[in-house]
């Protein structure tokens, strides 16, 4: 497997830092994954960082608004993923749950203008939750560790089943 992917669904590699959403978009809003915490930039242009040790549990990736009643995508969600007027409009979000104080929280983000295909989505969404679950959060805002699993994530081809994806997603940050 190598090691020279720099995006995997809405996660990509932006002049060294690794950016959940859109940052080249002007007044946009994305996560930044820094040494120090998960740097939100909101649309207002205010930041919030949230350190890497108040993450807890598992974090969930939907592409579109709202909460899809199955899956990761909301209609609008895949409708941004076809050609036409549509593409690139809409945003999605992390939910993660943090602690101290504790509650769960709805990070948003504006989508590229490429398409996220769905199983790459399935597989950064098993990686945030192995590392938040392993307690390596940190490892997050490390860019050459997230690199080296990005990069060992190859596409797994259209039989995506979660076993697969737990197991490829194993290998790549643990093997």
């Amino acid at each position: 497997m190598g090691d020279s992917r720099t995006a995997l669904g809405p996660l990509e590699l932006v002049e060294g830092i690794w950016v959940v959403g859109d940052s080249g978009r002007p007044g946009g809003s994305w996560l930044e994954f820094r040494e120090e915490g998960m740097y939100r930039r909101a649309r207002d242009g205010d930041g919030e960082l949230i350190p890497w040790s108040r993450i807890m549990l598992g974090i969930a990736v939907y592409v579109g608004r709202g909460y899809p009643s199955h899956g990761q995508y909301t209609v609008a969600g895949l409708l941004g993923n076809v050609p036409g007027p549509l593409r690139a409009h809409g945003r999605g979000h992390l939910d993660v749950t943090l602690r101290h104080p504790y509650g769960d929280h709805k990070l948003t983000f504006d989508r590229h203008p490429r398409a996220y295909r769905v199983g790459e989505t399935f597989l950064l969404e098993e990686l945030l939750s192995q590392v938040v679950a392993a307690k390596e959060a940190h490892r997050l805002g490390d860019p050459d560790w997230l690199g080296r699993a990005v990069g060992r994530l190859e596409p797994l081809g259209p039989w995506l089943t979660r076993r697969n994806i737990n197991e490829a997603v194993k290998e790549a940050c643990w093997g």
